[in-house]
């Protein structure tokens, strides 16, 4: 009956917040299911017109390029780094910035960016290695006073960021606040740096990736009842994008589409990638997913 009554509890959730968001079921837009290597693919990121993903804490400090026609892996970058928890991936066309800044508790005091300069990787094949060499960014939140460990309690997490007008712009994964606040960094600053508070939005879902693109920050995340949502914004002035409402859609369930971890964008559409994803309820595979630009408008 408890399971019964969870059950209930999620589909009228699900119903109230389809009513006020565009339906957007991206379940029928699977590319396809993603290789094992790549289960916990936790961001998406476009350089140079080809696809590139990783895995979070807990696995080897490697960018994936995938495939967008069938999202199977067309080569793996090494680097030299360290994984303690990679999040959110975004690049200025000569460099990739890994966000290694996961923070579930709150409690971490070595939050990094890494900068790892790009090179024309297309003569390496998938057999073969070649390591990348990165240097850190380091930085911190200056209104983060208390370190206490607070698990999925805090609103200094994050994992989501993108790269904009010479700055590097991240915004926050707020378990409490159900929020998402901006901060910018300085990418060309190697010492340690605070964040710059900018704006705050309240999304009513936790941001687990951001894109920007044709002047539109796009932001997905999911609830804990496993509801996920895209929200996109309008750039009304220079970095600057929560003064107007954004456009929002509904895409499904984390039971069926998976813990939708990445968003890339680009002039042909939306791409969208889930981890595996497994709850008493059911449970997804890691996927890719492929929204045409045409099915975003209104």
């Amino acid at each position: 009956m408890k399971k019964f009554f969870h059950v209930i509890a999620l589909s009228i959730s699900t119903v109230v917040f389809s009513q006020q968001s565009g339906l957007l079921k991206i379940k029928k837009y699977r590319v396809n299911y993603l290789d094992a290597r790549i289960q916990e693919t936790s961001g998406l990121n476009i350089l140079n017109g080809r696809l590139y993903t990783f895995n979070d804490s807990g696995n080897t400090p490697d960018l994936f390029e995938i495939n967008k026609d069938n999202g199977e892996i067309v080569r793996i970058l090494k680097t030299n780094l360290l994984n303690t928890d990679w999040e959110a991936l975004t690049n200025d066309g000569e460099n990739f910035y890994v966000g290694d800044f996961g923070n579930n508790t709150g409690a971490r005091k070595d939050l990094t960016i890494y900068k790892i300069p790009y090179e024309d990787l297309t003569e390496i094949n998938p057999g073969s290695e070649r390591t990348l060499d990165g240097t850190s960014i380091p930085f911190f939140y200056p209104e983060q006073t208390d370190f206490t460990p607070k698990n999925l309690k805090t609103d200094f997490d994050a994992e989501a960021m993108i790269y904009l007008e010479g700055k590097i712009h991240l915004f926050t994964k707020e378990w409490a606040s159900k929020s998402t606040t901006h901060y910018i960094i300085d990418p060309t600053i190697s010492e340690m740096q605070e964040a710059k508070k900018t704006e705050s939005f309240t999304t009513n879902f936790v941001v687990t990736d951001a894109a920007y693109f044709d002047n539109k920050l796009y932001l997905v995340g999911y609830t804990r009842k496993t509801e996920v949502f895209l929200n996109i914004f309008q750039k009304t002035e220079p970095g600057i994008f929560f003064k107007e409402d954004p456009k929002r859609y509904y895409l499904g369930s984390a039971l069926s589409v998976g813990q939708i971890e990445g968003i890339a964008v680009d002039d042909s559409g939306v791409y969208i990638s889930g981890e595996k994803f497994h709850s008493p309820l059911g449970g997804a595979k890691q996927s890719l997913y492929f929204i045409p630009k045409d099915k975003l408008k209104d």
